[in-house]
């Protein structure tokens, strides 16, 4: 199976700004969330990339993306994140897709980048895979969650059985159980996707006959139709939207870069003044 496209989601009405924003990268530029995701996607080896949007937003998104060669397409109201994916579908027309959400950046170590590495599972499996990492049950009401077993003989991969959309604890308990992790631990998705052409058959059916459903609801139904992985990542996703997500993005990015021993310095240093500011404890009279 060779991915040859990618599609990234970036037309949430909540979120649409995300993309827009900057950060130093490892290598020590300035970037857009949006330029880091394309290089992202560039590194897997895939060379037609669309990005889901708001009308209005093209101008914005391709000063952004700085790379002529990406694509913009209109998301035309705003009708959730399995109709913007929708919105792709003349793009990727029957070609399995690489697919990102454009409000995340991953980081990860020691030179692995995980659409690559999430590429390169699904070229060799020739099936939809999607990325996901070992999540506590704490934050489960954020994430997209699987159950499944591991795939024998193969390492990080597992077959899926079914999808739940930000499932309790007690329903994650009860239906997705993974063996080998650990107690409390769930495989959430990552934010990254390797989709076959039957996902949009399926979701086309449903937006045909007027249902709303999640792109979770989907993938649940894919399992059910082709084979379907999930590859365990070893990096580690930000939400650039949530609460400090963007910090918190950065600060992963700078200790994973050129910059780490200088940033790490800085670091210490503010934490340093913080102490040395405090008022003394009772016990330091």
């Amino acid at each position: 199976m060779k991915i040859s496209k990618a599609v990234v989601t970036a037309a949430a009405p909540n979120q649409r700004t995300l993309p827009l924003q900057s950060v130093i990268d490892r290598d020590g530029s300035e970037k857009t969330v949006l330029r880091i995701i394309i290089d992202e996607i560039r590194r897997a080896g895939i060379d037609q990339i669309a990005v889901v949007i708001s009308p209005g937003d093209e101008s914005a998104y391709a000063q952004a993306a700085g790379d002529p060669s990406v694509r913009f397409l209109q998301q035309v109201k705003p009708a959730g994140y399995a109709d913007a994916l929708y919105s792709a579908r003349p793009f990727t027309a029957d070609d399995p897709f690489l697919h990102l959400v454009g409000d995340h950046l991953y980081v990860s170590s020691n030179g692995v980048y995980s659409a690559r590495d999430l590429v390169r599972a699904a070229t060799e499996e020739g099936c939809a895979v999607s990325a996901v990492v070992p999540t506590r049950e704490t934050l489960l009401p954020l994430y997209g969650t699987i159950g499944g077993q591991p795939l024998h003989g193969k390492q990080n991969l597992y077959r899926i059985e079914r999808v739940v959309e930000k499932p309790t604890p007690t329903e994650a308990e009860q239906n997705l159980i993974v063996s080998g992790l650990r107690v409390g631990h769930y495989l959430c998705f990552f934010g990254m996707h390797v989709l076959t052409p039957t996902f949009f058959e399926i979701l086309g059916t449903h937006q045909e006959a007027g249902r709303k459903v999640t792109v979770s609801e989907v993938l649940s139904e894919l399992a059910g139709h082709e084979q379907y992985l999930a590859f365990e990542q070893t990096g580690r996703r930000y939400d650039v939207g949530a609460k400090y997500g963007l910090f918190q993005a950065q600060l992963a990015l700078a200790m994973n870069g050129r910059d780490r021993d200088g940033v790490l310095a800085q670091l210490l240093e503010i934490i340093a003044l913080q102490k040395s500011d405090m008022p003394a404890s009772p016990l330091e009279h």
